[in-house]
């Protein structure tokens, strides 16, 4: 591996190119921030180019850490981290009526403590594309060999960052590949490769649902490092949160003891398992609080609807179902309208032609293979023996990846307790709970989250992210 990534590091013919934005459609007068976009060809062979959106931090540029965000799926846009998580612009939630959805400015951005590079990845994601069909054949390990290649051409290409503080966080799926990414990284930085990044002075981390290497599973998301602890923890989950009685509970543990929740074989955990299902198909499993969102009635009854029926028929590769204007996730289909209008993809430099044809929120038709089973020991590695921080943190209400999972495997480290399980806050009130382990491993839950923890809860993960990098405690 290591004669390869030689050659990828130093392959520097490739076509990296980038434009500065002031302007953007939907969005009033100019740019409170600095914004650039380009792509960076990973694999010259297949003409694999990486898409990106870079923010500068609206503190101080020079000094402030380089953060890397990637979102989950595996196939989603970073765009989700940029609009709907820690990044400065928000949708107006606005009825589709056919025009461009607006866009605002969002003041608990990360971008206040940092520069943020949010990266489309694995290539299908986003604006990143292919110029042939086996370039879009990857999975766990050569996407992050990809994005790891995508680093270096980019402080080639931005020098000026070379000094600050580097870190890789992402959210969801991306929780898992991060810690790899970063694995690469150190590896390089080992054995001398050009240009050496300032990752071992700061460090890693990671978001779980959400891993934070700076190495968000990930974004206030819960990080994904072994999905099947991830999974078999939504039953005492369930249970402790009261969607599931103790009865059932009891019924579940007996029948399907030493069997995999998510794969029972036996008939009596398959009963009991499809109760349990039932229980939890009455609860918005991303974020418990929230109400259930029902889909758009086929039939649409109002001039809005009409219209948004007549957009939706027309993108090549259909969004979910769209939901009513009431529910949260409305602000998640005015995304497709905005990044598939032609006036937004040529003010993001979006190149022309059959590799771009149309935009998704999340790609999941893409031939991806999930060839990381854990990367539970790339974590040990990188913080046992490499130095490196990691902060992995889970909202305290999602059933996708609970917070139990995270928790679960972080303890699997059997690393000793530095500071003790206990409350951390923001304005006065407490904001989730925390512990700090050796080889600076820090857990933490944020209160009321749900899978993509800053989308719930800006003000007070935005004061996590500060403390954090920071290098002060929760």
């Amino acid at each position: 591996m290591l004669p390869l990534l030689v050659l990828l590091f130093f392959s520097l013919s490739s076509l990296s190119s980038s434009v500065i934005i002031t302007h953007l459609p939907g969005f009033h007068g100019r740019l409170p921030f600095y914004l650039e976009t380009g792509y960076v060809s990973v694999d010259e062979e297949k003409g694999v180019e990486l898409f990106y959106y870079f923010i500068k931090s609206e503190r101080k540029p020079n000094e402030d850490p380089v953060l890397l965000w990637l979102s989950g799926g595996p196939g989603c846009s970073s765009f989700n981290g940029l609009v709907f998580e820690i990044g400065p612009l928000r949708f107006v939630k606005a009825e589709y009526n056919g025009s461009l959805p607006e866009l605002v400015y969002f003041p608990h951005s990360w971008t206040k403590v940092a520069n943020i590079i949010f990266l489309d990845s694995p290539v299908g994601a986003g604006f990143s594309f292919s110029a042939s069909p086996e370039g879009y054949i990857v999975g766990d390990i050569s996407s992050s060999t990809q994005v790891h290649q995508f680093i270096i051409k980019w402080f080639i290409d931005h020098p000026q960052f070379l000094s600050n503080p580097f870190y890789v966080g992402g959210d969801s799926y991306a929780g898992k590949v991060v810690p790899l990414i970063t694995h690469d990284i150190s590896q390089g930085i080992e054995y001398g490769k050009q240009p050496i990044l300032n990752l071992k002075v700061r460090n890693i981390f990671s978001l779980s649902t959400n891993v934070l290497c700076f190495l968000p599973g990930l974004s206030g998301w819960q990080p994904r490092k072994d999905e099947k602890i991830d999974k078999n923890y939504r039953l005492p989950y369930a249970h402790g949160v009261g969607i599931i009685s103790d009865q059932i509970y009891e019924l579940a543990k007996k029948h399907c003891e030493g069997e995999d929740y998510e794969d029972p074989r036996s008939a009596p955990c398959v009963e009991v398992l499809n109760v349990v299902k039932k229980h939890i198909s009455k609860v918005q499993i991303d974020s418990i609080l929230d109400p259930v969102c029902p889909r758009l009635s086929p039939k649409p009854n109002g001039v809005a609807e009409r219209i948004l029926k007549a957009e939706y028929k027309k993108l090549l590769h259909q969004p979910p179902e769209p939901p009513p204007f009431k529910c949260e996730t409305y602000v998640r289909l005015l995304s497709y309208y905005w990044a598939n209008n032609q006036s937004t993809k040529e003010a993001l430099g979006v190149k022309k032609g059959a590799a771009v044809r149309e935009w998704q929120r999340c790609n999941h038709d893409l031939p991806y293979t999930q060839d990381l089973p854990s990367s539970i020991r790339y974590h040990y590695h990188l913080t046992s023996r490499g130095g490196y921080r990691a902060l992995v943190y889970s909202g305290d209400h999602d059933l996708v990846v609970p917070f139990l999972g995270t928790q679960a495997w972080v303890r699997s480290l059997n690393f000793s307790i530095v500071d003790d399980w206990r409350s951390w806050g923001s304005g006065g009130q407490s904001a989730g709970f925390t512990i700090t382990y050796s080889n600076n491993m820090t857990f933490a839950t944020v209160k009321g989250a749900g899978h993509d923890a800053p989308a719930f809860r800006p003000k007070q993960c935005l004061a996590m992210a500060r403390r954090w990098l920071s290098l002060k405690p929760l």
